[in-house]
């Protein structure tokens, strides 16, 4: 017999759970729309794989998994995609997610199963991985991947949460009566993969049939189904823990860390769907109660819309919304064409009988009624007081975040303050200012990383540079000391080779010129050397065949000077008709003048030719 302990505070609020679980689990016609979120889980939302147009079966995969923190998203039915992008979902905010638009088709074919029978023999991270590709997340409120949880290693406990606390919500209640065989497989498969010691059920006393199912499906297992008084929030995670095992898990300790996980029995059942009927998560069982003609369970195509259903089972003309949840922790949903997720657990059609308008709120008298309720042992109405105060720090240090946002202080305030409200609030606008600080950072970072490429970029073109100088250098000082020193090989530059070769070319033509000048030159001055120029010697005293040749040298000099004076444009009229005298009419000493010129330039010109080779 398992020792049973107690938490701190609690509540026992009317259960109103009768209505809606007097009829077995329905199933309901077929919305000719589907509108699948790609955000179902908690962590990166699912990248589309599927465009407008695509055909698809049941379980066909419409959404890949986004890293580690993300799960695979299916198509809950048969038909066409219509669209791929951004369609209101089922949150209070009201705010648009990426979704695939689903026009079924009413045939419901199923995309051929892939169940992993041999789960027993894979490596535990095969199995995660399958988990993960088959869309299974926590069904109990958290919807955090399931294959992320299964990580834990050697537990001593695996907490299986069938207590479902809140009131009207009686989803896992008709689950555990009806398929209370797949739920056991689930946890069993679960406390395999993480070596847990010990496997325990824990169920709510008011819940006798399921509690009867639960532990014929368990008998000859090593699971423990075990009755646990009813009080709310006896189904929160740290709650049932320490009501099983007798742990309480400090602030800001895992429960993994204290040999402990908790799923929730719908969690189980799509982990046994999936791997032994390689069934991905499709469906959900859903609580359709509140003022609704035939309040039931159903097991729901993700993605039907609300209104569809809440026609289903006949919404009275009275009801002024629709609360997704309970009533305790619920949220009112703004549109109602929304399509549930896989943490729908319950809708309630609200009414002014059912859930009448608010008291209004008055000061806190401060009578600890809400810390004598709290199940999280904190001081609600100091965190009032500092989430008024916008003294966002000092809520953070009284464990903020401790807060499962159970509503029990709501429920036992005198003063009608919405607590609740005040918490969500401050922890919105911590989560704002680590958000912006967060991007402060980035961009910080960013600019730094900027300038520092900046920085490097310089260096690396001043480097450049330096390199051209020192090569542009080190060419010049080759080239001049090829030039001044052709013995000299050239001095060694940091180029590349093509650059290297067309200055060695450049050497080469160089050293080639100057080594051809020099032996012309040296050619010139031996010549020079070996046939000195005669002394000037007089006309008069010439040889006569030298003496004729010099003659003969002057008048054919004459006769081109005459021809060019013939041909100049410049010639005046006169100038041809009377042509200057001849030179023997000349006075004697300006003829004799003329002669001495031309003897002497007759003289410089057969010495001329008489040293150029023949």
């Amino acid at each position: 017999m398992r020792t049973l302990y107690d938490f701190h505070g609690g509540i026992h609020p009317p259960e109103n759970k009768l209505p809606s679980t007097t009829s077995p689990i329905a199933t309901l016609p077929l919305a000719p729309l589907l509108y699948v979120s790609m955000a179902q889980h908690t962590g990166n939302p699912a990248r589309p794989c599927v465009a407008p147009g695509d055909r698809v079966e049941r379980g066909t995969l419409i959404g890949r998994p986004d890293g580690t923190l993300s799960a695979a998203v299916h198509a809950p039915a048969s038909g066409t995609v219509v669209s791929v992008g951004p369609v209101v979902q089922a949150h209070p905010s009201g705010l648009c997610e990426l979704t695939v638009t689903l026009e079924t088709d009413g045939q419901d074919r199923r995309a051929a199963p892939t169940p992993l029978t041999d789960w027993a023999s894979r490596s535990e991270d095969e199995v995660r991985a399958f988990l993960a590709s088959m869309g299974v997340v926590g069904q109990g409120g958290g919807v955090f991947p399931s294959h992320l949880k299964l990580n834990a290693r050697a537990l001593e406990t695996l907490v299986v949460n069938g207590a479902e606390c809140e009131p009207y919500i009686t989803c896992d209640d008709r689950l555990m009566r009806e398929r209370a065989g797949r739920i056991v497989e689930g946890a069993l498969i679960a406390g395999t993969l993480t070596g847990a010691r010990e496997v325990v059920v824990g169920i709510e006393d008011n819940k006798p049939e399921a509690l009867a199912a639960m532990q014929a499906a368990a008998r000859g297992t090593r699971m423990e189904v075990v009755a646990i008084p009813t009080k709310y929030p006896s189904g929160g995670a740290k709650q049932l823990i320490r009501i099983l095992t007798g742990k309480k898990i400090p602030h800001g300790v895992r429960s993994t860390a204290m040999g402990v996980q908790c799923f929730n029995v719908g969690t189980l059942y799509s982990l046994a769907q999936a791997v032994l009927e390689g069934e991905p998560v499709v469906s959900r069982i859903v609580t359709l109660t509140g003022s609704v003609a035939r309040p039931l369970n159903a097991d729901v195509p993700l993605g039907t819309p609300v209104d569809w259903l809440m026609q289903a089972v006949g919404r009275s003309a009275d009801s002024d919304g629709v609360l997704m949840g309970g009533p305790m922790m619920g949220s009112r949903l703004p549109a109602l064409e929304a399509g549930i997720v896989k943490a729908t657990n319950c809708l309630i059609a609200t009414s002014p009988a059912l859930f009448p308008p608010p008291p209004l709120s008055r000061p806190c008298i401060r009578c600890g009624d809400c810390a004598n309720a709290c199940p999280a042992e904190l001081q609600p109405m100091d965190l009032y007081w500092f989430a008024r105060a916008r003294q966002f720090d000092k809520a953070r240090a009284w464990q903020l975040f401790d807060c499962i946002e159970c509503g029990a202080c709501n429920s036992v305030c005198p003063s009608a303050i919405p607590l609740v409200d005040y918490y969500r609030f401050a922890k919105s606008e911590i989560w704002a200012e680590e958000r912006e600080k967060q991007a402060a950072d980035r961009a910080r970072a960013r600019h730094e990383q900027r300038l520092a490429r900046i920085e490097h970029e310089k260096a690396l073109k001043a480097e450049r540079l330096a390199q051209k100088s020192a090569a542009a250098k080190a060419v010049a000082e080759a080239v001049a000391t090829s030039t001044t020193d052709p013995g000299k090989p050239p001095a060694s530059v940091p180029v590349d080779s093509a650059k290297k070769a067309a200055i060695e070319a450049a050497m080469a033509r160089a050293a080639a010129r100057k080594a051809e000048t020099a032996q012309t030159q040296s050619g010139v001055s031996a010549e020079a050397s070996a046939n000195p120029l005669p002394p000037a010697t007089p006309v008069a005293a010439m040889d006569p065949a030298k003496k004729a040749a010099i003659e003969a040298a002057m008048a054919r000099a004459a006769a081109r000077k005459a021809e060019a004076a013939q041909t100049q444009s410049g010639v005046s009229a006169e100038a041809s008709a009377n042509p200057a005298p001849p030179v023997t009419a000349m006075d004697p000493a300006k003829k004799a003048a003329i002669e001495a010129a031309m003897a002497r330039a007759a003289a410089r010109r057969a010495a001329t030719e008489q040293k150029e080779p023949r």
